[in-house]
């Protein structure tokens, strides 16, 4: 039986679970998530959708869609960001704080020309997106 990760809202109201291993996990740079997530930088785990669900409060759970590859949930209730659906990639980004008992192992840096934050950490840092993703692929230094 695959490992299954338990996760919630800020208070409480929605729980999702996400089960097996994500597709990849590591660092977002972009202004759109250190803005969304009012962090320097954001950290993600993507699974694929069906490895995702909500278990309780899917009621509470609202959806703002700044452009189509970003659908961002978050709890109607407190506000707590739980996710982020993008629907072009066939990927869900199940935030890695929503996800407390995941081992977080980020094997890369997105959109690192934007950084605000520099990493010094030795992972691949990309200039955008990697190219199955819509972008360049192109490593920049660390």
């Amino acid at each position: 039986m695959a490992t299954s990760y338990k996760g919630e809202c800020f208070c409480g109201a929605v729980r999702v679970e996400a089960t097996g291993a994500p597709e990849a996990m590591g660092y977002c740079h972009c202004g759109s998530c250190r803005s969304w997530s009012g962090g320097p930088v954001n950290a993600f785990t993507l699974w694929k959708p069906d490895a995702v669900r909500v278990t309780a409060g899917a009621e509470n759970i609202a959806t703002f869609k700044k452009t189509e590859l970003s659908h961002r949930q978050y709890c109607k209730k407190c506000g707590g960001h739980l996710m982020t659906n993008h629907p072009p990639l066939g990927l869900v980004d199940v935030f890695a704080a929503t996800l407390p008992m995941l081992r977080f192992s980020p094997g890369v840096h997105v959109n690192y020309a934007e950084t605000v934050l520099p990493m010094r950490d030795g992972l691949p840092k990309l200039k955008d997106f990697p190219k199955e993703f819509g972008g360049s692929g192109e490593a920049v230094p660390e």
